[in-house]
């Protein structure tokens, strides 16, 4: 199922952290295939093995109002059979040619996955087309899939994490699509006609709207030969992509009704593009104050001083659409107001310049020790060309990324915090039954 989550992490993925820093450049080719389509390839041709990734800008954004859901079930029915072949005999298939296709849907956008031995690699792509291109919607896999999905979201429905996490988003993109559940619910789910299905299909793939990133045991050439193979036989965009809007809740607290020990908090305001000059320094200023795991601002005060949950985050919602600076933690319902207080005064402490450069020396040598392991395989590598293309990021960016890290100055910062933290901002949707909140 589709989470906020998965917008936020291809936004950030090639500032994201992970465990020692590159030894090398990656040397990146662009690629222009015969028919035009441009693509980013990393040749690596000492295993043979190849991984392709393509990214169709629109997602659950593009479900048309009364139909959400539609692109999150019509991505789930592509490995149900396709051509000639059932969902058994097209799984067994790639099985046989030790290969893997995978389609994913997100808030922004759908993507393919292809892995495979150089060996198998045309028969694996032809797999790939083949359910891109021709994919089954028959009743019963429909009715079969459609009931998985209802039922999951059901459940959802009742967990208050994704109650705190929907209104959040309701409240903040009011009109907007990412107002809207990206699965759906389980109504609209339940609702969706076959039309609707075949609809989004149609919509959710074009080529125009598409970014290929490869790597491995693969040529320039075999690329854009490739690459022509899957989008030539794809339509052009026809559906009306979402304006950006900014996350806009009104600021203060709302309070939903949920039985149990403990009060779920999502808190947050406006957040910041990923393209903005300065939202390297605000990835720095979140490293800090929420996004780091232990040491943090916010989990030192509110966890290991104070005991007020067991853990907090805050994260750089940065979409294609909208944005939000979002952050979560649960507490207890007798302390649940002491919590929310406390929240406030840190983005207080945050935007006054409370971080310090020892804070931000220990930030830097986190973020850029810690990149390489992003680039730990074929796959990776893959989805991340196709992601720096999709984000509009520069093509050298992999090899400067650490010393626009280091550039950043406190007095950077300092000015970039006034910026993000909002204290007189922050909405906070509280799913419990909190004491003294109403």
């Amino acid at each position: 199922m589709i989470r906020l989550i998965y917008t936020a992490a291809l936004a950030l993925m090639l500032a994201a952290p992970t465990a020692s820093p590159l030894s090398a450049a990656v040397d990146i080719t662009p690629v222009t295939s015969p028919s035009g389509h441009e693509a980013w390839l990393v040749e690596e041709h000492s295993i043979p093995f190849v991984s392709i990734e393509v990214i169709f800008t629109g997602g659950a954004s593009i479900d048309p109002e009364g139909q959400s859901g539609a692109v999150s079930l019509m991505t789930a029915l592509l490995n149900e059979g396709a051509g000639d072949l059932n969902a058994q005999d097209y799984a067994a298939a790639l099985e046989a040619l030790a290969g893997s296709v995978s389609f994913t849907a997100g808030r922004d956008s759908v993507s393919m996955s292809i892995r495979a031995l150089s060996e198998n690699r045309d028969q694996v792509i032809d797999l790939a087309i083949l359910a891109l291109t021709d994919p089954h919607f028959e009743s019963q896999s429909l009715e079969r899939v459609r009931g998985q999905m209802v039922a999951s979201l059901e459940s959802d429905a009742r967990d208050p994490n994704t109650i705190a996490q929907h209104n959040f988003a309701a409240l903040g993109y009011a009109g907007h699509p990412y107002a809207r559940p990206s699965d759906g619910t389980a109504d609209s789910v339940a609702a969706l006609s076959l039309d609707a299905i075949l609809h989004a299909h149609q919509t959710a793939f074009t080529s125009d709207l598409a970014y290929v990133g490869a790597a491995g045991d693969i040529t320039a050439a075999e690329l854009g030969a490739i690459t022509d193979r899957i989008l030539d036989q794809l339509p052009q965009s026809t559906a009306t992509l979402p304006e950006y809007q900014a996350f806009d809740a009104e600021p203060g607290i709302t309070v939903i009704d949920f039985p149990g020990p403990q009060s779920v908090i999502q808190f947050g305001h406006a957040g910041m593009h990923y393209d903005d000059d300065d939202f390297m320094a605000a990835y720095l200023i979140n490293t800090v104050f929420g996004g780091g795991g232990f040491g943090t601002r916010l989990m030192t005060q509110l966890r290991e001083e104070r005991g007020l949950t067991y853990g907090i985050y805050t994260s750089l919602a940065s979409s294609r659409f909208g944005d939000s600076y979002v952050g979560r933690f649960s507490a207890a319902n007798a302390s649940a107001a002491e919590a929310i207080e406390l929240v406030r005064a840190q983005y207080e402490w945050l935007a006054g310049g409370g971080i310090t450069q020892e804070d931000l020396d220990r930030a830097q040598t986190y973020l850029t020790g810690a990149y390489a392991l992003r680039f730990d395989g074929n796959a990776s590598i893959a989805n991340i060309m196709a992601s720096m293309q999709f984000q509009d990021y520069p093509l050298d960016y992999v090899n400067i990324r650490n010393d626009l890290v280091r550039a950043v100055t406190l007095e950077d910062i300092q000015r970039v915090a006034a910026r993000l933290a909002q204290p007189e901002a922050l909405h906070f949707v509280v799913v419990g039954q909190p004491e003294g909140l109403e």
